[in-house]
């Protein structure tokens, strides 16, 4: 497996030498995506070994359609307009440059199969990167077919590389020496790859969860939040980063929001949610065991229903939780939501920011101050308000962790900037007259070039060179009106 994993990432740093990562070239390989991913998608949700009973979604596809787009409208580098300068700059032209790092290695992921690692790759589409990336196998059904595993065949094997399996393949990736490091997946884990990444000095973006908080006030249309709230629990059965953790709201919106919750789960999945073809399933037995201990540390108000066999669990809402229950310390990552009583949307504040800073902050209220209140003090990676998870369909928008959830940003732009390197680069001519005005910078020096070398360095306005022609048409202009005037006044 070592010398494997030694021969990926050789042939990828080869492959990154070949010029085999211009825009052109990504953008054939990911319109052939475009065309091809469909097809291994639908074939994949008709497995029969599937073990989640995820429905066929289509999102990540769209996603990359968007990235394949925005190739266009990125350039290799990008010129600086500025009229602050020193006499020194006045005949320089700087600019960025946007370089590729190289070879990215991509953990991605067990609970979205198949669409996560297709997202992270479209990503690195913007920017040209080889990759070698590992699906986390803990789903029975992660096999050859599987959407994440077919990436290199309509993107090139020679650029793509897969390496299906869990930490012990993960453990031998990271001795190698990679170019950058883009994990997903738990804050533990997430620690162990940036210190590992710290030993070869790799930079990493980190994808990591925690205990997203949900605050909801008494001003909301109930009906309509809680059916936002329980979509963005229920979906996928909360095996998603950003799903609302646990709700913050008073003794009143409590009551109100699980006699409401009730009435939307039968809506949705009938009297038996377990028969419901809408429900997903838990990834393991092993998460099905820890998710079921979470029952215990309150009591029951919807749900609580655990079938082993079926990997499944119910939509559960628990309150009279504890504070330092494991409810409500750990990470979920599961389709139980528990209620924990505050009075105000100041004790809001207080509670989320006395823990580890989220992935996602929700906030549900119609109260344009409380908004504010809680957008400027509770100390997030993203914001939500009156909805869960959309923010993450937005393209334009960075999204990324901080502390505890995680460092960097992608999507859109962002994820341009997050693979490449902006260089920093200066072009200077020969001219004479320059030099000579800044040959006071050379040995030996004297109090007086001191003096006049601290002046030239001073930061002034200073005109861009682009206009100078039009300066000295300006200026031969207004010479010439002159002249004419002098020559007519000689006349007379």
């Amino acid at each position: 497996m070592c010398e494997k994993l030694k021969s990926i990432n050789n042939t990828k740093t080869g492959e990154m030498r070949s010029w085999k990562t211009d825009a052109a070239f990504r953008n054939k390989r990911g319109r052939m995506g475009i065309i091809s991913y469909p097809e291994s998608t639908m074939n994949f949700c008709s497995n029969p070994s599937r073990n989640l009973k995820q429905k066929e979604q289509l999102s990540a596809l769209t996603c990359f359609k968007k990235d394949i787009k925005l190739l266009t409208k990125f350039s290799s580098h990008e010129p600086i307009e500025s009229i602050i300068g020193n006499i020194h700059s006045y005949d320089e032209f700087y600019y960025y440059h946007e370089q590729y790092f190289g070879v990215c290695m991509y953990v991605c992921m067990w609970n979205y199969e198949g669409h996560s690692e297709l997202l992270i790759v479209a990503k690195s589409i913007l920017a040209p990167m080889c990759e070698a990336y590992t699906p986390k196998k803990l789903s029975m059904s992660h096999e050859e077919n599987v959407p994440g595993n077919q990436v290199p065949r309509f993107l090139g094997f020679e650029c793509y590389q897969v390496v299906c399996g869990g930490i012990p393949e993960t453990t031998e990736l990271l001795k190698e020496k990679f170019d950058y490091i883009f994990y997903t997946g738990s804050p533990q884990v997430g620690r162990i790859v940036r210190e590992a990444a710290n030993k070869q000095l790799t930079p990493t973006t980190l994808e990591l969860g925690g205990k997203s908080p949900l605050y909801i006030d008494d001003t909301v249309d109930m009906d309509i939040a809680v059916r936002r709230i329980m979509w963005g629990k229920c979906i996928n059965v909360g095996q998603t980063c950003i799903a609302p953790d646990y709700v913050l709201c008073s003794s009143q919106v409590q009551d109100k929001f699980i006699s409401k919750a009730k009435e939307v789960l039968t809506e949705w999945y009938g009297e038996n949610p377990e028969a419901s073809s809408n429900l997903c399933r838990i990834i393991s037995d092993k998460h099905v065991d820890r998710l079921s201990e979470y029952l215990k540390d309150g009591e029951v108000a919807i749900g609580g229903q655990v079938n082993k066999d079926e990997k499944y669990i119910a939509p559960t809402i628990l309150i009279n939780v504890p504070e330092t229950s494991k409810v409500m310390t750990e990470e979920i990552f599961g389709p139980i939501l528990p209620i924990f009583q505050v009075n105000s949307a100041y004790d809001a504040i207080k509670f989320i920011n006395a823990r580890e800073r989220p992935l996602t902050c929700y906030i549900f209220t119609c109260q344009s101050e409380i908004q504010k209140l809680l957008t400027e003090n509770v100390r997030s990676g993203n914001m939500c308000i009156n909805d869960t998870m959309l923010h993450l369909s937005i393209h334009d928008l960075p999204f990324g962790g901080v502390g505890n959830s995680g460092m960097g940003a992608y999507h859109g732009k962002e994820s341009f900037n997050t693979f490449t390197h902006k260089k920093s680069c200066l072009i200077r001519n020969y001219n004479k007259i320059a030099d000579a005005i800044g040959s006071k910078r050379y040995p030996p020096y004297s109090e007086g070039a001191t003096k006049f070398l601290s002046a030239m360095l001073q930061e002034r306005w200073m005109p861009s060179l682009k206009y100078l022609p039009h300066l000295i048409s300006f200026g031969l202009g207004v010479a010439s009106v002159f002249a004419v005037r002098e020559i007519a006044k000689d006349g007379i």
